[in-house]
């Protein structure tokens, strides 16, 4: 079983599971550098500086990723991270409302990306827990 009897993950499962979340963010991070034109591509036609916010958004995510692994910081990467997630809403509905614009994308993906989204946000701030920040 996966929880303790008072409702806390495991030490074991909820150090995996900061390490993934760490990796998952450093690594999409630096992806926002190495596959930039995408991003690019993906961003809102209200946006007037896209470059810069998919570069911002880049290191933002290393950051993010990188402060999880360091208790000083976890709280505020996680809740960080929580907010970011929040803000790229307008990204995934934009492209949810413009489909014919992101043929590369199957339309299954960008519905789920916004459950998703949901799913990623509780789980940064699983982390922004006070008890989280001993792990």
């Amino acid at each position: 079983m996966l929880k303790r009897a008072a409702g806390k993950w495991h030490p074991l499962w909820a150090r995996l599971g900061l390490i993934a979340q760490a990796f998952f963010y450093a690594a999409s991070g630096i992806n926002h550098f190495w596959h930039e034109h995408f991003y690019l591509h993906i961003m809102p036609d209200h946006y007037t500086h896209p470059l810069a916010l998919v570069r911002l958004s880049g290191v933002a995510e290393i950051l993010g990723g990188l402060g999880l692994l360091v208790q000083a910081t976890r709280r505020f990467s996680a809740i960080g991270i929580a907010v970011m997630l929040v803000v790229f809403f307008d990204v995934h509905f934009f492209m949810l409302r413009h489909p014919a614009r992101f043929p590369e994308v199957p339309l299954l993906v960008l519905w789920v990306r916004i459950p998703l989204q949901f799913v990623l946000t509780a789980w940064a701030l699983y982390y922004a827990r006070r008890d989280a920040s001993s792990l």
